[in-house]
């Protein structure tokens, strides 16, 4: 296991790669400009910037694949922009636009696009783990070699979810890799009040996992953090954990004054800077012009988004459910059949969407061979096979 403290991620850059430089700075000013928006008031609600962190998502998706999914926290928009998301389109979303991603419904933090690989961030803290333990298994089911990618933050290591996801995935051999951004804030709470220990990686060893703490300032050194879990992953072997040690440039969210913040970590937070880092190991022409594109292209973004319409109040009601096949049409009047009790009823409808649907999965506590402590699976197991229902 390698280690890379919060102070040394200026200092432990790798191999330096302008492309890497273009994207990070694109998400540096994305960010700045989404901080003057929602100020301005042109994005309502809380926003979640990941100024510092840059370096993870674009290292991570360096490596990734088009059968990869990404899964976030609700400070995404990083995570976003390297999955190939229009800046405009992005960035309309974070301003409810019609033109946005989804129509201005998502919002800051909770948009998805899925068309990128990009799955959706979630203001659950740590809800993205058993979620993505959900993606992890269809992939391992379709057996096509995809895996699930999920960021989550210091904070949420210490969130009930993310203890049950991972026991999850371990269990099942999933194929997962968890990013956890550690910027050594939980929110306002300083990690280290919440640690008895330096090492959140240290933690996957009661799961059973493999696990790495990376230099989070590293673009390079990310991809190739990843790059081995997202292998490990993919053979079967498990989940992975990645512990990125990074910083945070700014507060928690757009209205954070920092009060609760020593200016000495603050200092200490900007002579890290991953993006400051990079440029400094850069050919300064280079850097200069791509650093001046990077700016050219998101406040012609910015432009395009001011020219966008507000969402038609009228279509509000719009994607909010989605019938199942199996549901069928809702009969008008009472249907005359059986009479069953409750826990047959669930039985029988359990039965019928697996013989119908073999995407369709059954799994919870006792509901195999025990068939589930009231009955309701009894007999599936025998039926579908464990594959199936487990």
């Amino acid at each position: 296991m390698t280690t890379a403290p919060h102070s040394e991620a200026a200092a432990t850059l790798s191999t330096p790669s302008l492309d890497a430089f273009r994207q990070m700075a694109v998400i540096r000013r994305f960010e700045e400009r989404a901080l003057e928006l929602s100020l301005e008031g042109l994005i309502a609600g809380s926003v979640h910037l990941c100024l510092g962190q840059e370096a993870i998502p674009v290292g991570a998706l360096s490596v990734l694949e088009d059968r990869d999914r990404v899964l976030t926290t609700y400070r995404g928009h990083g995570w976003a922009i390297a999955c190939g998301v229009p800046l405009d389109a992005l960035l309309g979303e974070l301003c409810q636009r019609a033109e946005g991603i989804n129509g201005g419904r998502g919002g800051s933090p909770y948009f998805f696009a899925p068309r990128w690989g990009m799955l959706g961030e979630n203001s659950i803290v740590g809800a993205g783990v058993p979620i993505g333990a959900g993606v992890a298994m269809a992939a391992q089911r379709k057996g096509e070699g995809g895996i699930a990618v999920v960021s989550i933050g210091d904070g949420a290591m210490n969130q009930g979810s993310v203890h049950e996801g991972l026991v999850f995935a371990a269990a099942r051999d999933l194929p997962l890799v968890v990013v956890c951004e550690n910027n050594g804030w939980a929110e306002m709470t300083p990690a280290a009040a919440m640690l008895r220990s330096e090492s959140l990686a240290e933690r996957a060893s009661a799961y059973g996992l493999e696990a790495r703490v990376v230099d989070g300032g590293d673009p390079s050194a990310v991809a190739e953090a990843v790059a081995e879990a997202a292998a490990h992953a993919r053979a079967g072997a498990g989940p992975v954990l990645l512990e990125c040690r990074t910083i945070r440039l700014s507060g928690h969210y757009n209205r954070d004054l920092e009060h609760y913040r020593s200016k000495e970590d603050q200092d200490a937070a900007r002579a890290a800077d991953p993006l400051v880092a990079l440029r400094e190991a850069l050919p300064a022409g280079d850097a200069e012009r791509v650093a001046r594109e990077a700016i050219e292209a998101v406040d012609a973004a910015v432009e395009r988004v001011r020219r966008m319409t507000e969402p038609d109040p009228g279509t509000a009601l719009e994607h909010l459910y989605d019938r199942h096949p199996l549901a069928g049409e809702v009969p008008a009047e009472p249907v005359q059949g059986e009479e069953l009790t409750y826990v047959k009823a669930v039985n029988a409808a359990l039965r019928a969407a697996l013989d119908e649907d073999p995407d369709v999965v059954v799994y919870g506590e006792d509901v195999g061979t025990a068939g589930g402590i009231f009955g309701a699976t009894r007999g599936l197991q025998e039926s579908f096979g464990a594959e199936r229902e487990t």
